[in-house]
């Protein structure tokens, strides 16, 4: 009895070894397809057209996708100095016309239109100083765009600039300037400010300052009327 459960016993440890001795290995097959599967195409991206800025990537980014197809734009990706494109083997046809179009979108990439927190982001100022230098002329606006975005009832317009005028500003360092003058400028409207506040003081103390008024010790003699005695001898104040 106990050499047949031996026996049984036998059996089935050596099932459970053959079955895992059997299995393939999943993981290296996976690899291996994959590795096989991939094919990848890189475009660079120079400098002038990010201007240092990864917001500036970002939009790049999204502007090549937006003239892709949806199901191939998750495969297009800007990372720093290039665009790359990585799909699978499988999809050669839409590999080789989303690489088309990626080509024809690079060509004019450098002067695509800078969003304004692109802008903010180059140059590195505030949203304020965004809106204070674009309502003043210091920024120069090319133009409005207007989108819908997720989430919002209603449309957005915006200014969008030139890159080559950011790149100027950001070159010459005119955001630094413009920000000093602006002090200045405060600077010097707080001071007028001062002194219209104290001279409207000043009037509102003489106005409450009581007015000159004449002593009741007079010595100059009253006048003399002409006929009041004629007058009074008549008894017309009886």
């Amino acid at each position: 009895m106990a050499d047949k459960k031996r026996d049984s016993l036998r059996k089935v440890l050596s099932g459970i070894v053959a079955a895992i001795a059997g299995a393939p290995d999943r993981t290296s097959v996976r690899g291996a397809s994959t590795a096989k599967a991939s094919v990848v195409a890189e475009w660079p991206l120079p400098p002038s057209a990010t201007l240092g800025s990864a917001l500036r990537l970002k939009g790049i980014e999204r502007e090549i996708r937006a003239r892709l197809p949806w199901a191939v734009r998750k495969f297009a990706k800007a990372e720093t100095g290039r665009i790359v494109l990585r799909m699978l083997k499988t999809d050669a046809d839409a590999f080789q016309a989303a690489s088309a179009t990626i080509s024809r979108t690079l060509e004019g990439i450098e002067a695509l239109a800078v969003l304004p927190r692109e802008a903010e982001d180059i140059l590195t100022i505030s949203a304020r100083e965004r809106h204070k230098w674009l309502k003043d002329g210091r920024l120069k606006s090319i133009g409005t765009r207007t989108v819908k975005m997720r989430g919002r009832s209603k449309a957005v317009t915006f200014h969008v600039f030139d890159p080559r005028h950011i790149e100027d500003v950001l070159d010459r360092d005119l955001a630094s300037a413009w920000r000093e003058e602006d002090a200045q400028e405060r600077s010097e409207n707080r001071r007028r400010g001062a002194g219209k506040a104290a001279l409207t003081r000043a009037g509102k103390r003489e106005r409450k300052a009581p007015g000159g008024r004449t002593s009741a010790k007079d010595d100059t003699p009253p006048p003399e009327l002409e006929g009041w005695d004629t007058f009074e001898a008549e008894g017309l104040l009886r």
